[in-house]
């Protein structure tokens, strides 16, 4: 995916929450727009976890993005 098509379900408005998908099957469920930001050169994403880890995800890993209810975000 894009940095583009990330950032485009992430500021849509009304915010919708989606999930995240990576190519190794782990998946990221974001609930509010506030549980993703980004590197300063956009390649990598920074998700906040439940349990308040951060984890970093290489935008090159993600396959899709679906919302939180079923139907695809992007």
């Amino acid at each position: 995916m894009t940095l583009e098509q990330v950032r485009t379900v992430h500021f849509a408005r009304p915010f919708r929450p989606f999930t995240i998908h990576l190519a190794d099957g782990r998946k990221f469920d974001v609930p509010h727009p506030e549980f993703l930001a980004y590197s300063r050169s956009g390649r990598t994403l920074l998700f906040v976890t439940p349990e308040e880890d951060l984890e970093r995800i290489d935008l090159l890993l993600v396959t899709s993005m679906t919302e939180l209810h079923g139907s695809s975000a992007a």
